[in-house]
């Protein structure tokens, strides 16, 4: 029996197919350039059919990556409050998630990004595209600084979740979420609505001065420095 070809029909494997194909379409293309028509090509099924499984192509993106939250719905409640505690509040939802029952699954996603290019694609796109854009868009004022924002606000969030829950370096391991919130915070907010030198790149071109506190103490004299030479211990 000849098995046709052309589009497939709604059955038990579709949502299966468009779930492989919305994958390599985000991890090639990123979120903003996948297209819902240029999944359901790839997956040989109608478009129509995307939506009626998965609706838009925001929670496509979710399920695509078996994402444990739905960052539209927990962003705007960390968003929610004064302008200036936006970092402490930010860290709080962040922990609050991780040590929650979803936060198995989000440290498998991470564990996985680590060692597999095409996750760490998919995952940098929805820390990106999903958590930092909505976070930076509602504080940053100048659209211009935000990626650079969003990426330092990304050092400190990611930092602490593989301190916190892949390492487990104490006492950041067992610390209260409260006492991380009001430590890290701080730092979070400070990328997100204080001034930051964002002007150019470090000038690391010239001579390094290695003259300040690594130097010698008054009195030391370094091994092989000039007038006490060295003679290997013996």
């Amino acid at each position: 029996m000849t098995r046709r070809s052309g589009r497939r029909p709604g059955n038990q494997d579709t949502r299966a197919s468009i779930l492989e194909a919305a994958r390599a379409t985000f991890a090639e293309k990123g979120y903003d350039k996948a297209s819902i028509r240029a999944i359901a090509a790839d997956a040989k099924v109608d478009p129509a059919l995307v939506h009626h499984y998965f609706g838009t192509k925001e929670k496509l993106f979710l399920a695509a990556l078996n994402a444990p939250i739905n960052p539209g719905e927990l962003i705007p409640q960390a968003l929610a409050g004064p302008r200036d505690q936006a970092g402490v509040r930010l860290v709080r939802m962040a922990l609050s998630v991780w040590d929650s029952p979803a936060g198995a699954a989000a440290l498998a996603v991470f564990r996985s990004a680590l060692s597999n290019e095409w996750t760490a694609r998919l995952l940098r796109e929805f820390v990106v595209t999903q958590i930092l854009r909505r976070a930076v868009s509602e504080l940053v004022t100048d659209p211009a600084e935000a990626p650079m924002r969003s990426a330092l606000v990304a050092t400190q969030i990611a930092g602490t979740m593989v301190i916190r829950y892949v390492l487990r370096i104490e006492p950041v391991a067992g610390a209260d979420p409260e006492v991380l919130a009001a430590a890290i915070g701080p730092n979070i907010q400070r990328f997100l609505t204080e001034p930051l030198d964002l002007t150019g790149p470090l000038d690391l071109t010239g001579p390094l001065d290695l003259t300040g506190p690594l130097s010698p103490r008054s009195g030391d004299t370094a091994p092989g420095a000039a007038g006490e030479p060295d003679h290997g211990g013996r």
